[in-house]
């Protein structure tokens, strides 16, 4: 009964929390709703005797990734409205990823089967604890899925660092090719100085 009340307590705030991630229009409140989904992720990975992914969802996505995400909104000077002007120019595009993953969520809740069987080792329960049984899925039969997820993470971070690369006049940059380009008449200007004609 405690078990049920706790599983039915975490994945309704969980709920709440990722809709307010999306319809929270301050970027540092959908944030902050975010770590709170993070928190209530873990709950749930908790209660199903998975520790060591709850644990790794408290320290590296609310210890660092979120918090990374927190002082990036905070510290960059983002104008949101500017970025919303091509909303209705990029909604067929957005439309169609929402409507790949929604397919991906409707096969994965309705237990659909892939040729990635997991092999009889890795699922041996009574063989090695719940840390190593996960390394060893990840490594062995989830190998590309894998890899293809850091990948997709990668392209992400890169259209992250995209939007929000902005040049703006009123700012220094450093100009590494005027730099190594320079000569030493550029920079040096030799003068002679007659004795006693030099100003002060």
């Amino acid at each position: 009964m405690v078990h049920a009340l706790a599983f039915y307590a975490f994945a309704a705030v969980l709920l709440v929390s990722a809709l307010m991630v999306v319809a929270a229009r301050n970027p540092v409140h959908a944030v902050l709703f975010l770590i709170l989904c993070f928190f209530n992720a873990a709950g749930l990975f908790l209660l199903m005797g998975a520790e060591f992914l709850a644990l790794i969802l408290v320290i590296v996505y609310v210890g660092a990734v979120a918090v990374l995400f927190l002082f990036v909104v905070m510290m960059l000077d983002i104008d949101f409205r500017e970025l919303r002007r091509g909303f209705v120019k990029y909604l067929p595009i957005g439309g169609a990823v929402g409507l790949i993953l929604l397919i991906e969520l409707v096969l994965a809740v309705s237990r659909w089967t892939t040729n990635l069987v997991p092999s009889d080792a890795a699922l041996n329960v009574n063989a090695a604890e719940n840390t190593r049984m996960i390394g060893r899925l990840l490594y062995t039969d989830y190998f590309y899925p894998f890899q293809v997820s850091g990948l997709i993470l990668l392209v992400a971070m890169i259209g992250a660092i995209v939007l929000t690369l902005r040049h703006r006049p009123d700012v220094r940059r450093q100009r590494t090719k005027e730099q190594l380009d320079r000569t030493i008449a550029d920079v040096i200007d030799v003068r002679k100085i007659e004795s006693g004609k030099g100003v002060l």
